[in-house]
């Protein structure tokens, strides 16, 4: 009888991990051409940066070129600064960044952490400028950084960010929302101020936010085309995203192929970013929504 009750268990667990492992093999099935449809205009720009130049546009289209080529790179090269329009670009994203977190971090510190009249009214009022679409604030903004000016620089495009942008302070209140406040209080008991509280004790454990916030800022900035295009005349300043737009004009500007290999090498930092901070971006993502 006992040995009968062990089979008729074990066989329970078996049944239990087969019907977890189908359920988890029906999943992958169902993923996978979901992920490769995902993929398809990835996959695209990259065969079709390898492809002769003039057979990009070809009908019917070839996902494979027939004849690989690597010249299209160089010549991305010798037809655009690339590398400055790249130093433009990093200058304005690693400033915005910079702003960005320092700025969104005590705005959030005050939201988690402080006491004072209509603090909730002021975090409502902030996330309602969130559904304030940016054409309706482009031109106001534009005759304000014209009056002072500031057109044909960066800094319309580094200094909003140093004004704690709604979606970033969102993140970081509501992880600095789960930290526990008895860290805080045995700071403060030790004489630590909150300006201590929040560099020495909240930051340093607060990394899959902050990475989060860098993340989200870096890929919006790094692949913003409208905010350099309306603020921007210089050649010699334009950022990347605005920079390789001059390729469009190679050529009559009917040839994709240098296109898609520079639309490569941009998309590029991105990707990589995201994979090196994978663990703390998934990590900052699930902590943000434990508490409100």
């Amino acid at each position: 009888m006992a040995v009968s009750a062990v089979h008729v268990k074990r066989r329970r667990q078996v049944g239990k991990l087969a019907q977890q492992y189908s359920l988890r093999a029906l999943v992958y099935l169902l993923l996978i051409p979901l992920a490769g449809f995902t993929m398809l205009p990835f996959m695209w720009m990259v065969s079709s940066s390898f492809k002769p130049i003039g057979s990009g546009m070809r009908f019917p289209p070839q996902f494979i070129p027939p004849h690989i080529v690597t010249t299209n790179y160089p010549l991305v090269f010798k037809t655009i600064p690339f590398l400055g329009y790249m130093r433009n670009s990093i200058i304005v994203t690693g400033g915005v960044i910079i702003g960005e977190l320092l700025s969104t971090s005590v705005v959030a510190y005050s939201f988690a952490r402080l006491r004072y009249p209509g603090k909730n009214a002021l975090f409502v009022i902030l996330l309602a400028t969130m559904m304030i679409p940016f054409p309706v604030t482009m031109v106001p903004t534009f005759v304000l950084f014209n009056l002072i000016k500031w057109v044909d620089t960066y800094l319309p495009l580094i200094v909003p960010a140093w004004f704690a942008p709604a979606f970033a302070v969102f993140l970081l209140r509501q992880f600095f929302l789960t930290v526990n406040r008895e860290l805080d209080d045995a700071a403060k008991v030790d004489g630590c101020s909150d300006w201590r509280i929040l560099f020495q004790i909240l930051m340093p454990l607060s990394k899959p936010a902050l990475t989060t916030v860098a993340i989200f800022s870096f890929t919006a900035n790094w692949n913003d085309f409208l905010g350099p295009l309306i603020y921007l005349s210089s050649a010699r300043k334009f950022t990347l995203a605005l920079g390789i737009n001059y390729l469009r004009s190679f050529r009559g500007g009917g040839d994709i192929a240098p296109q898609m290999a520079a639309g490569l090498m941009f998309s590029l930092p991105c990707i990589i970013l995201f994979f090196l901070a994978q663990k703390y971006f998934v990590q900052g993502i699930v902590t943000t929504g434990l508490k409100g």
